[in-house]
């Protein structure tokens, strides 16, 4: 059975397919209106900085939380405080009332939303479709996600230009009653729940990193994770300062640009994730493309040039955060794959307090294309870091059959 063929899972697609576009609407708009209240790199560092604070604060015990309550209770709240949140911002701008510190409390309320809503919704994929389909299902949201940095952006740039930044916020505030009513309509009889929810054991935080830290199945991927999460996922920071800064667009190019990438995602999510093998060695690959692609931005000539190369980064980014997600998901056990997860979000989206004003501090004294350039160096460290794990597995392995007693010799 394919994950859509069930009706629990088509309800959460149809609210994602509403809600994810509107995400990457206030994301680009969020981003340009910084840039129109201090053109300074810095500070677009500290904002992207600032939303995913919680993310790496409040990850770990989000995802202990998740392990021992109604994953869909706790998304309807999660989900209706971003709505909230994202009208206030747009009434604040279209009131033309926003200062910077606005934009600050208001990142940071939407980081502690984030903090609890993207690991439980992560997890609760898993209740949706049985685990022969949890693969593809996870490759169908990571392609929504492209598809809707492709659309959002490009969507953004035209209504920034049109109606303003405002008016983005109010778009994204209202798509979130898809996801909402999605939750709503489910039913909850039919989710794939163990017979009897895990018992909330004390220090459940503490037990779950130390499950990781024994599992280094586990662990490879998620410092993998951590290292491109950190330095390479920062484009909130980096694609905002090619186009305003390097190359001089408007708001349309800008959104064209974060599209580009969008686009290539898209294409990568419905051509390779999910049909490739969720290890460590997919992981790698999708790294080492994905340095190409920052790379080669980094060094194009033009805008057309780095949109072409900003899709192959996109293309590879798709395929190295699903097949990601699919390896942790499916080697973590089920009572412990709230927690896994939340690790997985605090090293994709975590990090981005340490990698967000790191890009963007890089970026303003050394250039956009140096911030793109750092990206690719933190993508080749994972490749790198896995190419030692495969040798050392190697090794353990040869070890293995070098001690293994010898075979006895067969009778004449």
């Amino acid at each position: 059975m394919t994950p859509l063929q069930t009706r629990n899972y088509r309800l959460y697609f149809s609210g994602q397919l509403i809600s994810v576009p509107g995400t990457w609407l206030q994301t680009v708009a969020q981003a340009w209106l910084v840039l129109q209240l201090t053109p300074s790199g810095s500070a677009l560092g500290i904002t992207v900085a600032l939303q995913a604070l919680p993310v790496l604060l409040l990850g770990p015990w989000a995802g202990a939380v998740a392990d021992g309550v109604d994953k869909r209770k706790v998304l309807l709240g999660t989900q209706a405080l971003q709505a909230v949140l994202a009208l206030a911002l747009g009434t604040l701008a279209i009131t033309h009332v926003v200062q910077l510190w606005m934009v600050w409390v208001l990142a940071l309320g939407l980081g502690v939303a984030r903090a609890l809503d993207v690991p439980t919704r992560q997890a609760f994929v898993s209740e949706l479709v049985d685990d022969e389909a949890l693969p593809k299902a996870i490759s169908i949201n990571s392609t929504v996600a492209a598809a809707a940095r492709m659309v959002g952006p490009a969507a953004g740039g035209t209504l920034i230009a049109l109606l303003g930044v405002g008016a983005c916020f109010l778009i994204n505030g209202a798509s979130f009653i898809g996801p909402l009513l999605g939750l709503l309509a489910m039913d909850t009889k039919a989710l794939f729940r163990p017979d009897r929810p895990p018992a909330r054991a004390p220090r459940a935080v503490r037990a779950g990193v130390q499950y990781v830290r024994g599992r280094r199945d586990l662990l490879v991927p998620l410092v993998m994770m951590a290292l491109v999460g950190t330095l390479a996922y920062e484009f909130q920071v980096t694609i905002p300062l090619l186009a305003h800064q390097q190359f001089g667009l408007g708001a349309t190019g800008f959104g064209l640009l974060y599209a580009a990438m969008g686009c290539g995602s898209v294409v990568g999510g419905l051509t390779i994730a999910g049909r490739v093998a969720p290890r460590v060695k997919t992981i790698a690959a999708a790294a080492l493309v994905f340095a190409a692609g920052l790379g080669a931005a980094a060094v194009s000539p033009g805008p057309v040039v780095a949109a072409i190369f900003l899709s192959v980064a996109g293309a590879a980014s798709v395929v190295f955060s699903s097949t990601t997600n699919a390896t942790v998901q499916l080697r973590a056990d089920p009572a412990m794959r709230g927690r896994v997860v939340a690790l997985y979000v605090v090293a994709f989206l975590g990090s981005t307090p340490i990698g967000g004003p790191l890009v963007g501090f890089v970026g303003q004294w050394a250039g956009p294309r140096a911030a793109l350039g750092v990206g690719a160096a933190g993508c080749l460290l994972a490749a790198a870091l896995a190419l030692a794990y495969g040798l050392s597995a190697g090794e353990r392995i040869r070890a293995r059959h070098a001690t293994a007693p010898a075979p006895a010799p067969l009778a004449d």
